[in-house]
Formats: structure tokens, C-alpha cells, sequence
């Protein structure tokens, strides 16, 4: 490790050490994954709060309440349970351009999944290999098997919601899902063991990736799947067995109004 890396390295963990704690969450949609106690409820409320992880934060809380209130005390149950009278109560559900529809879409996809396999993370393991090189090709292949009730093509209602690495997306909502899923420190669960860490690829959203720029870890314009790889690269190099560890405190840095904590990502920056 170089000289300027090992000092990018330092600055970054400050941040993290910083940042990285349970009680600095909210207003992060993670936080609703702590209300549930049992594994099966935790995987369906994170992977629908990461869902539905678009636009402004206080709205997306709002959704966020909305939705968990509607559910009740078990989401796992009310998704495998799922049925006509339940879409039926979510029609009148509304986050920014989602309805209840688009949710209902989405809950009918995970229903099976969710009877046959028991668990999200045991369809998302048929298709993961750790002979792959990142978890892209196994993100791709949960993909296909989600919709493969629909004869391998996503319900049109479902094309952001569930949106594709195959279509270039950077699948910033399916990253920040599989990072909370297999990550372990106060702020991510780790519950899903089988994943090596070391093949995720950065939640790429607006605020990453003008810190990504900002440190020089990519020149693209766009956000796509191609620059959250690139980027993930870099910080692969700083942190080759857990290149999203800085995620979360980058993004609260991103988030945050407060003038000192944009100065001092600026001034880790600077130094380097």
C-alpha cells in the first residue's frame, strides 16, 4: 500500500469511527430493520425499505411508516401471506412515483420465493458463486429468478423498483439492501453469512459519487453499474476484504448540513 493510500486510509477511518454507530441511523430507512426482532421479518423490511430508498428523506420515513404500519406485526408473514384482499388495503399506499400497486407487484414476486425457499437469501444463494469475481452476476441471476414467474421479464410496474444489472443500473437500492444483509458492525446486521463481503459493490447514489469524484476514484459523468464497479475498485484497493465499509459514513458526510462535517471530509481530502 502506497503512501498516499495509506493516508487516504486513516482519513476514512476516522470517518468511519466517527459515523459507523447505531445511534446515528435515523434518519437512514435502516432504521426501520430494528423494530423486528426475528430473522425472517428483518430480511423482508429491509428488503423493502431499501426498495423504496428514493427522494427525500423525510418522505421516504413517511413511506416507510406508512407501509410497516400496514403490515403489522410480521411483515415475513403478511409477504407470504400475501393475496387479493391485501392488495386491495394497498391500493391507497403512495411513495413518490410507487404505488400501492407496484408494491403489491412486488410482494406477488417474493410470495413463491418466500413459500418455496423459506427466505430471501436462499433464492439469492442458488445463483451466488464465490468463484465470481463481485456479487454482480449473482445480483443478476436473483434478478431473473425473481421474474422468472413472469417468463424471465420484470412486471413493467416493477422496472425501478427491481431494477437490473443487465440494464446498466448501478442498482444503488439492491447494494444498499445486500450491504445491510452481509456486512457486520453497529450499523449493518450481517445476517446472511454465506456472502463474502469483499463482493459487494458500493450503493452508488448522488451523494457517493461526488465524494467518489471528489476523491478521484472515477471520471464517468453518469451514475451506472460500470461506475459503481470502478469506484468499488478503489476502495477495494484501501480495503480489498470490505470495499463498502465507508458507505454509510460517506453518505452521512453527503447528507449532512452541518458545515463541519462537510468541511472535515474536505479537509481528509485536502490533507491527502
Amino acid at each position: 500500500m502506497d503512501k498516499h493510500t495509506i493516508q487516504l486510509k486513516e482519513a476514512l477511518e476516522k470517518l468511519y469511527v466517527k459515523y459507523n454507530r447505531r445511534e446515528l441511523i435515523p434518519p437512514d430507512p435502516l432504521q426501520f430493520v430494528y423494530n423486528y426482532h426475528r430473522k425472517a421479518d428483518i430480511e423482508i423490511v429491509a428488503f423493502l425499505a431499501s426498495a423504496l430508498a428514493y427522494g427525500r428523506v423525510g418522505q421516504i420515513e413517511k413511506s416507510l411508516t406508512d407501509l410497516f404500519g400496514r403490515m403489522g406485526n410480521s411483515p415475513f408473514e403478511y409477504a407470504q401471506n400475501f393475496n387479493a384482499e391485501k392488495r386491495e388495503k394497498l391500493k391507497s399506499f403512495k411513495h413518490r412515483f410507487t404505488t400501492g400497486d407496484c408494491l403489491s407487484d412486488l410482494l406477488e414476486l417474493l410470495q413463491p420465493v418466500l413459500s418455496r425457499f423459506g427466505s430471501i437469501e436462499e433464492l439469492f444463494m442458488q445463483g451466488y458463486s464465490c468463484s465470481d469475481k463481485n456479487i454482480v452476476p449473482a445480483l443478476s441471476r436473483f434478478c431473473d429468478s425473481l421474474t422468472a414467474a413472469h417468463n424471465g421479464r420484470t412486471p413493467r410496474s416493477l422496472k425501478y423498483l427491481l431494477a437490473a444489472p443487465a440494464g446498466g443500473s448501478a442498482c444503488k437500492r439492491l447494494n444498499l439492501f445486500l450491504r445491510w444483509m452481509v456486512r457486520n458492525d453497529e450499523v449493518d446486521l450481517g445476517l446472511w453469512k454465506s456472502v463474502d463481503k469483499a463482493k459487494l459493490i458500493v450503493p452508488m447514489d448522488m451523494h457517493i459519487f461526488k465524494v467518489s469524484k471528489m476523491l478521484g476514484f472515477c471520471r464517468r459523468k453518469n451514475i451506472s453499474l460500470k461506475t459503481a464497479v470502478e469506484v468499488t475498485s478503489r476502495f477495494a484497493k484501501i480495503e480489498p476484504n470490505d470495499p463498502v465499509k465507508y458507505d454509510f459514513a460517506l453518505c452521512r458526510i453527503g447528507m449532512s448540513q452541518n458545515s463541519d462535517d462537510q468541511n472535515m471530509i474536505k479537509s481528509c481530502i485536502g490533507n491527502i
